[in-house]
């Protein structure tokens, strides 16, 4: 008995940080009520075009649950869709480092681009088809059910995850996440990059960064169409003739002409110092004429009063530290799957503490003609020395804008130690630059200004690789 299957709840929006539960409800009652041994089947389909349910190219994976005793079938998804969706360490092919277009061959971390560079693993397509099985009588076999399937939206998903005090919208028992904040819109200038820092930071000169941001989809057309970054002096006025417009384009790393494709719907800008250091001659000027900051503008078009679609992000760039601490620069994955950074501009300190295996030797040359007393060989020894390097950092005193930021790589599965510009040797394979760490602070304690007036965090990481010495 073919009957008709509903979807009575779904997420509200087609934009799905897959961090979140991902709820879908699905009812039959004609095949509850009359037959035996029901189950909800849910085909979840994931690519990077918008997947086809009348193939298995995309699918995942079928996933089946029994009524409940409402009579419906409910669905959670998250565990099952994070899994298709994870950071981008490496640039995506397209985009440049100092001029060298990345390829297969030509790889460099996504920190360093030039430009732009698409996404490679930030945005997948998803598509569920849920449909009916229970036992066929006749043949006393369970079966899947024809005529009684039903496709779901189309979604895009991200690696973002939910806070639980971010706001939830409803309607008609829908809810979900508002993702439109981060979508670029034409003279509406609060839309934000993927980040939670805040608009206001500071690098040191040579510091690498990128801001990524949702790109326009068929209805926003031209929603990013370039990227204008002015220069200014100490006091905020703009540093003539070094306005710098960068376009995007399939020849700046991202795209000229907007499709479906995932590595589409998430493009990274190369924003701080060291990514102009890498090509703009602009900025070359605005440094030798005295640069303080600069402030970066999303344009729907030539620039003009009006058109700026996503809001203003400005960048100081520090002075010289006059008492020579050494700079720590942090990156880490944000609540939206893009990354943030902070460079620790305080007193630092380095230790290193090292575990190895011991041995006892014989004293002596025992396995020769004649025994030699050698007076290096015996007693206990050291078989292997394994160093682990730990590093602790201060920050400048900050504001309260930075306490999300600062949470956020806390709470960070990824958190690397970031190098700054220098001179790359002949065929470098460029791993001087990231060096994966484990933030080893534990705990984080809010600061305000009213309990603390001044507010400055110390943080502790340790270098996730160890450094291994000769073995004897």
């Amino acid at each position: 008995m073919a009957a008709v299957t509903i979807i009575e709840q779904k997420p509200l929006y087609n934009v799905l940080p897959v961090g979140q539960e991902i709820i879908f409800v699905v009812s039959n009652q004609t095949a509850v009520a009359n037959e035996t041994k029901v189950k909800f089947c849910a085909e979840v389909h994931i690519g990077t075009t918008i997947p086809v349910t009348a193939t298995s190219n995309d699918l995942k994976g079928v996933f089946k649950t029994t009524p409940n005793n409402a009579g419906v079938g409910m669905f959670d998804l998250r565990n099952v869709i994070e899994n298709y969706v994870k950071a981008d360490n490496m640039a995506a092919n397209g985009s440049s480092y100092k001029g060298t277009t990345t390829s297969g061959s030509e790889r460099h971390p996504v920190h360093l681009i030039d430009k732009y560079s698409l996404n490679n693993n930030l945005v997948r397509y998803m598509v569920i088809q849920f449909y009916v099985e229970y036992l066929d009588t006749t043949t006393n076999v369970v079966e899947r059910v024809t005529g009684t399937t039903v496709n779901s939206d189309e979604y895009s998903i991200s690696n973002g995850y939910l806070k639980y005090n971010n706001l939830l919208e409803s309607s008609s028992g829908d809810f979900g996440f508002n993702m439109n904040i981060f979508y670029p819109t034409i003279a509406v200038s609060d839309r934000k990059y993927l980040t939670n820092a805040p608009t206001t930071q500071y690098a040191n000169s040579g510091d690498y960064g990128t801001l990524a941001f949702f790109a326009p989809t068929s209805s926003q057309a031209n929603g990013v169409n370039r990227i204008r970054i002015q220069f200014y002096d100490s006091t905020d006025t703009i540093i003539p003739a070094t306005n710098t417009d960068i376009i995007k384009s399939n020849g700046t790393g991202a795209y000229t002409t907007w499709s479906s494709l995932a590595k589409k719907h998430i493009v990274f800008f190369g924003c701080f110092p060291g990514n102009l250091e890498n090509w703009s001659t602009n900025y070359a000027t605005a440094v030798a004429a005295g640069l303080s900051h600069y402030r970066i503008f999303a344009h729907n078009a030539v620039p003009a009063i009006g058109t700026q679609s996503l809001g203003t992000v400005t960048i100081y760039v520090n002075c010289p530290d006059t008492k020579n601490f050494e700079s720590i620069r942090l990156c880490w994955l944000n609540q939206w799957g893009a990354w943030d950074y902070y460079t620790f501009t305080k007193k630092s300190t380095r230790s290193i503490s090292t575990q190895g295996s011991t041995y006892h030797q014989l004293g002596g040359s025992w396995n020769e003609s004649l025994y030699r007393p050698d007076s290096f060989k015996g007693g206990k020894k050291s078989f292997r020395v394994n160093a682990t390097e730990r590093i602790t950092m201060n920050t400048n005193f900050v504001s309260e804008d930075d306490n999300v930021m600062f949470e956020e790589l806390i709470n960070s599965p990824e958190v690397y130690l970031l190098e700054g510009f220098q001179t790359d040797p002949a065929n470098s394979l460029l791993n001087q630059y990231v060096t994966p760490v484990r933030l080893t602070t534990s705990s984080f304690t809010k600061k305000t200004s009213a309990n603390d007036r001044l507010i400055q965090y110390t943080f502790e990481i340790e270098k996730s690789k160890t450094l291994r010495t000769q073995s004897i």
